[in-house]
């Protein structure tokens, strides 16, 4: 028989997000590319599989690389100005061909249902429409654009209506006008507007890169609006090293829908077969994720929070790493924590426990989820615990620890005795844990 035990581990770290998931709505945004060269199929396998836990999708297609095939054949001149097509009468007819083959192979990609496929089983009913009100782009560095259009406005509520009879909302790259004219739009505009008028909880772009390149060859896992900014602005001025074409249409739109009401917007590689799943399914992701805000909170602790806290900290109590204490003494003493939460999830706490008569205090239960480690937590926390320590008026901190004296030593504590407790801490001590006294002046 076969080891599970690693799909098992996953399948029951996911179920979080697959419970978080069921009802909310995400916007997919993807190239003409994906579909041109065949990374559609592998997509709708994700997608059916998304669909089938709850989640509203609405799918937004481009069309590019299509139109510049039929453009290129009817020998038909390509124009852009600032990165916008001139969609004249001759490109906005390809266009329209374009957007109608590439919306009926998706279509058809999605109804599939063949047995012993990831799809065997799938009823999606896919919905397509006029749900997009365009307007014209007028006049840019001196060019008519012509039928290169912007969206107008968004049918929010008949959007809703289909994905509130469980059907997949397929938007291309044309708008329309209430005059019946036809607007050639880019993806990433309605995409962007329709994550935002429909309040979307997730904007998915998918792209040619990993995401946004970070330092050296990595990428950024995660970055606020703020954050994201600056990654802007540096590019902006360091020509010599700016970032990916995609990542510059893509980011300052995931950067609009976080200041506009979209919850969170994610940047990740079409090229990677499962990136979809792997970015929603994982602590980590395989992108970048955009936040309006950061993802880690520190806050006091409540009772709401001891299911959390007893997840990070009875691993350590079997260990023999912390001294174990009951769910019924947790709840009595919740006042004294700390939590650091990461995403809606409790990723660490600290508890401090006052001494007034000797104006000290111990930090204790200071611990970290294991798949949180490594990423700076620990210090988070001790440093919430000084500050906390030395606005209620104490002098010093004090810890016990059998396993971590070198990682206190680190950050400023020293090694002290039993003799140097508060009296009350001695009457308390196991000489038989024998653990490591340190402290540090606040």
């Amino acid at each position: 028989m076969k080891d599970t035990t690693n799909f098992v581990h996953w399948f029951r770290s996911a179920a979080p997000y697959i419970h978080g998931f069921r009802g909310k709505t995400f916007v997919i945004a993807f190239g003409g590319e994906l579909v041109a060269e065949g990374g559609f199929v592998q997509l709708a396998h994700d997608v059916n599989l998304l669909n089938s836990l709850g989640v509203r999708l609405v799918l937004v297609h481009g069309v590019r690389p299509q139109v510049e095939a039929r453009l290129t054949e009817n020998g038909t001149d390509i124009r852009y100005v600032s990165g916008l097509r001139v969609t004249d009468d001759a490109a906005l007819a390809c266009v329209k061909e374009a957007a109608g083959t590439v919306r009926v192979e998706i279509e058809a990609l999605l109804s599939l249902g063949i047995a012993n496929t990831p799809m065997a089983g799938a009823d999606i009913r896919v919905a397509s429409g006029n749900f997009v009100t365009a307007q014209p782009l007028g006049v840019r560095d001196g060019v008519d654009l012509l039928h290169t259009g912007e969206v107008r406005k968004i049918d929010a509520a008949a959007i809703r209506r289909r994905l509130d009879q469980h059907d997949i909302v397929l938007l291309s790259p044309i708008g329309y006008s209430p005059t019946g004219e036809i607007f050639n739009l880019s993806l990433e505009d309605v995409a962007t507007q329709a994550a935002v008028e429909l309040a979307a909880d997730k904007l998915i772009f998918l792209m040619n890169t990993e995401g946004v390149p970070g330092k050296g060859r990595t990428i950024h896992n995660a970055l606020t609006v703020n954050e994201a900014r600056q990654v802007l602005d540096k590019a902006g001025r360091a020509k010599a090293r700016a970032l990916p074409e995609d990542v510059t249409y893509y980011l300052p739109c995931a950067v609009t829908a976080c200041t506009q009401g979209v919850k969170r917007a994610h940047l990740i590689s079409r090229h990677r077969d499962g990136a979809l799943l792997s970015e929603l399914f994982t602590r980590d992701g395989v992108g970048t994720l955009i936040t309006p805000a950061p993802l880690e909170t520190l806050r006091p602790a409540t009772i709401d929070d001891v299911g959390g806290i007893l997840g990070i900290i009875e691993p350590l109590e079997r260990d023999g790493i912390l001294v174990r204490r009951s769910r019924e003494l947790l709840e009595i003493e919740i006042e004294r924590f700390l939590v650091l939460e990461s995403d809606g999830v409790i990723a660490g706490c600290a508890a401090l426990y006052p001494f007034p008569e000797e104006q000290a205090a111990e930090l204790a239960c200071l611990a970290v989820a294991a798949d949180f480690r490594g990423r700076g937590f620990g210090e988070m926390l001790l440093e919430a615990a000084e500050k906390t320590g030395k606005k209620s008026g104490f002098r010093k901190l004090f810890v016990l620890t059998t396993r971590t004296e070198h990682w206190f030593e680190e950050r400023g504590f020293v090694d002290s005795s039993p003799d140097h407790l508060p009296k009350r801490k001695q009457a308390l001590y196991n000489y038989n844990r024998r653990s490591k006294v340190l402290q540090k002046k606040l």
